[in-house]
C-alpha cells in the first residue's frame, strides 16, 4: 500500500480541536497532515474533534498532502469511532497509537475490510512504548500479511521517553540504538519510518540538528508540531542539488551503449557498482516526486 517515493518529508500534527489550525493547514507546505484525535483533546473535545476533522477532509482543498488521521487507542471509548471517521471522509492513513504489538494492526486492517477501505486507507503505527520497541519487527512483519495496508512507523519519543525514563539529551544518546532499530525493522518490511516531535519549535538550530541525524540514520521525515519546522524538515529529508545531479550522471552512464552489461564502472574518478544505480534511481524519483506537479507541496499552493 506505501509508495516508496511519496514524499513524507514533513507530517505537521494539527490538532483537531482547533477549527483555525484544521483550515490553516490547506495553506501549509507540509508533505502530510496529521489530524491528532488523541493527545491535542481532551474527552470532553473528543467527539467534537472528531466530527471537525471528519467534516474538513470530506470539504477538500489540501491539495496533494498526505492526509492522515491520529486516532485514540482501539481500548479507548473513542477508538472505534474515530477509524470509521477517517474511513467515511477517505482520509490516505490512520495512524493508530499506542502500539504493542501486531495484533493490533490487524484489528484495525480488519476494521478498514469490513467497509471496504483496505485498498484506500493505510495504516501508520506510532513506536512508543517499550513493548512497541521490543516487537518492531514483529509489528512491521504484519505489513507482508494479506489484507494489511500497514505503511509507515512513526516513532513517538516523547512517549518512549516518559515510559523508558531515559533522560532527554542534546544527540538522543540514550534512545539511539531502539531508534535504529525500529529503522531496521521498518526497512525490512518496506515500510517508511517518521521521527518524532521536536518540543523546543522555537530552537531551530537544535530542530536542525535532530532532522540531520534522523535522515543520516536513514529515516523518511519527522513529525511535526509547528509550521514553522516544515521548511527545515523539508530541506533536511529531500536529497541535495549535487546528489540528484550526481545521481542522474550515474543513470545516464550505465545507460550507455558500452556500459549496459557492465557489473562495475568508473565514473567521476570512483569505481560505481550496479547497486549505486539502483541507489541512484530511488534519489531521482524522490526529487521527481517532491517537485511533483507545480511543485505544489513546496510552495504551499493548491494546484
Amino acid at each position: 500500500m506505501t509508495s516508496t517515493f511519496r514524499p513524507r518529508r514533513s507530517a505537521l500534527y494539527v490538532p483537531g480541536a482547533r477549527p483555525r489550525a484544521i483550515e490553516k493547514a490547506r495553506g501549509l507546505a507540509a508533505d502530510a497532515i496529521i489530524f491528532d484525535l488523541e493527545d491535542s483533546a481532551t474527552p470532553d473535545e473528543k467527539d467534537g474533534a472528531r466530527e471537525s476533522v471528519r467534516a474538513a477532509i470530506a470539504e477538500g482543498g489540501y491539495g496533494r498532502r498526505e492526509i492522515v488521521v491520529r486516532i485514540n487507542p482501539l481500548s479507548s471509548p473513542w477508538g472505534t469511532e474515530d477509524v470509521m471517521a477517517a474511513i467515511a471522509c477517505r482520509a490516505d492513513a490512520v495512524l493508530v497509537p499506542k502500539i504493542e504489538g501486531p495484533e493490533e494492526v490487524r484489528l484495525v486492517a480488519a476494521a478498514l475490510a469490513a467497509s471496504d477501505a483496505s485498498d484506500r486507507v493505510a495504516i501508520w503505527v506510532m513506536i512508543e512504548t517499550p513493548w512497541a520497541l521490543l516487537g518492531a519487527a514483529q509489528i512491521a512483519a504484519a505489513a507482508d500479511e494479506d489484507g494489511v495496508p500497514l505503511a509507515a512507523f512513526v516513532l513517538g519519543t516523547n512517549d518512549i521517553a516518559k515510559q523508558t525514563r531515559v533522560a532527554r539529551v542534546p544527540g538522543r544518546g540514550p534512545m539511539l540504538a531502539w531508534m535504529s532499530m525500529a529503522v531496521l525493522a521498518a526497512r525490512a518490511h518496506g515500510l517508511d519510518i517518521l521521527d518524532g516531535v521536536y518540543n523546543a519549535f522555537d530552537d531551530s538550530e537544535g530542530f536542525i540538528a535532530e532532522c540531520r541525524q534522523a535522515a543520516q540514520m536513514g529515516m523518511d521525515g519527522k513529525t511535526l508540531i509547528h509550521p514553522a519546522q516544515i521548511a527545515p524538515a523539508n530541506e533536511a529529508f529531500a536529497p541535495s542539488p549535487d546528489e540528484v545531479a550526481r545521481a542522474r550522471r550515474i543513470i545516464a552512464a550505465f545507460a550507455r551503449h558500452e556500459n549496459r552489461g557492465r557489473a562495475v564502472i568508473s565514473l567521476d574518478g570512483e569505481m560505481v557498482e550496479r547497486l549505486h544505480a539502483e541507489m541512484a534511481a530511488r534519489t531521482v524519483a524522490i526529487a521527481d516526486a517532491i517537485a511533483g506537479p507545480g511543485a505544489e507541496a513546496e510552495g504551499g499552493t493548491e494546484p
